[in-house]
């Protein structure tokens, strides 16, 4: 009998992004009769999610098999993969409280879920959940590979990194290739014409080369066409969310030379330059949507409602691939067939102009032997430049988490680019001093504030 991977998905109330993935998986023959092993601590949404993924194995007639499970541990007894996708505190109340206790000093955020003050708190929220979910690891499923998808994804890496290195993990995000073929589509080129090579952070990797495979097989640059057709406002395109036009990161190009992986709606926020209190001119000029995390949570779940009723009464449903790694991993890691994917990692040198034990973002190969990351080098130092000012208030979070101490917490506030670009030191830590006794238990009693203390 041919062996089959146990595939454990801790967060799977997460029930689209989970049907995603599991549909992903299914597809593929060496996996289609994996143990798919569904955890969430909602049991409304675990059973939403079991109606789906029956019915992706009935639509596809794989033969997998589900097991339920409220219990994390138990859910991750002798898994080979365990898919990591949840948020902590939910969209209410955290993420409301990480964008309204800020607007009251007059500092707003798009996203606020990677950085910043919203995702210094997020990450302090997500953290030791992850860490809980290690732990159960190195006792039950020691050598499963552990797939995360949850943000602050920088932040989530290095901390598992620094408190479990035993863990073979990689956290995983669509950027670089959703961004692939969304300037693929701006230049008007087939998406499989185009070659590409990226690295940095997550969110804030660079394409180091984007290029068009020609008749003769040589590649032509793309950079000047993208540059060209932003200054003659042909780029970028609308994209799906007409909140969102785009022009954020061609704005940047302009200036850098090189595109960034992230959308600009997060990149506004990554840097002091678009968002300033007092400046609408430059919200109207790049089209930066204010408060957008909080208005697709809303969306969101307002359209969850209508399609978990359209998913329970199908007999079938539509099953399409995805732009998600996470399927390609285990099917390389099951069967040594190699894939290429770009994954977040410790750095260990990889790129060597970043810190060692930051997470780098960088193409990886992956086969029998697991997931390696490929050897980058020295990016160029404007980008590095950048790059750093994103990791400093990474690295001062994972230091904070790590030791205890509260006290870095403040310290990567302060070193947050658009908070202090916005905010004076006072006002940095009165903010802080907010957000921590808001989360209240929430977060770890090291951190709290209370309001007691805060009013002082």
């Amino acid at each position: 009998m041919t062996r089959q991977p146990k595939i454990t998905f801790i967060g799977a109330g997460s029930t689209v992004f989970m049907k995603n993935i599991i549909g992903d998986v299914l597809q593929r023959p060496a996996l289609s009769g994996a143990k798919i092993a569904l955890m969430d601590i909602n049991p409304q949404r675990l059973e939403e999610s079991e109606v789906v993924v029956s019915k992706l194995i009935s639509t596809l007639g794989a033969k997998a098999t589900i097991e339920l499970h409220s219990n994390q541990k138990k859910a991750l007894e002798g898994a080979n993969f365990v898919v990591v996708a949840f948020q902590i505190g939910g969209y209410e109340p955290c993420t409301v409280t990480d964008f309204e206790v800020p607007k009251k000093y007059g500092l707003r955020q798009t996203i606020a879920d990677t950085l910043g003050v919203g995702g210094i708190m997020r990450g302090l929220r997500t953290v030791p959940h992850l860490w809980s979910i290690c732990e159960d690891m190195m006792q039950v499923c020691p050598e499963a590979i552990l797939l995360q998808y949850v943000n602050p994804m920088a932040i989530n890496t290095w901390a598992i990194a620094e408190k479990y290195p035993d863990i073979k993990q990689v956290g995983l995000c669509h950027s670089v290739q959703g961004t692939a073929m969304e300037l693929a589509e701006d230049l008007e080129i087939p998406y499989e014409e185009i070659r590409y090579r990226s690295a940095g952070i997550n969110h804030m990797a660079f394409f180091l080369k984007f290029e068009h495979r020609q008749p003769d097989g040589s590649y032509r640059d793309l950079y000047p066409d993208l540059l060209r057709g932003y200054r003659e406002g042909r780029a970028p395109k609308p994209t799906w969310n007409p909140r969102c036009p785009n022009k954020v990161r061609y704005e940047m190009l302009t200036r850098l030379g090189y595109f960034v992986t992230e959308s600009s709606e997060h990149f506004a926020e990554y840097t002091p330059y678009f968002i300033k209190d007092g400046r609408p001119d430059l919200i109207e000029k790049f089209g930066i949507p204010l408060d957008e995390y909080p208005k697709r949570c809303i969306e969101q779940v307002e359209k969850w409602k209508g399609q978990a009723a359209a998913y329970r009464s199908a007999d079938k449903i539509e099953v399409a691939q995805s732009k998600e790694y996470a399927s390609s991993i285990m099917n390389s890691v099951w069967t040594g067939e190699p894939s290429v994917i770009y994954g977040n990692l410790r750095n260990n040198g990889c790129i060597t102009s970043l810190p060692d034990n930051c997470a780098a973002e960088v193409p990886c190969l992956v086969d029998e032997n697991g997931i390696q990351p490929t050897f980058i080098g020295a990016l160029p130092p404007q980008l590095t430049a950048l790059i750093r000012t994103n990791i400093n208030v990474q690295e001062l979070t994972v230091a904070a988490m790590m030791t205890q101490n509260r006290e870095h917490l403040y310290h990567a506030a302060m070193m947050d680019p658009h908070t202090a670009a916005e905010l004076d030191l006072d006002q940095i830590w009165s903010l802080t001093d907010d957000l921590l006794a808001a989360h209240g238990t929430w977060i770890p009693e090291w951190a709290r504030v209370s309001k007691k203390v805060q009013a002082a």
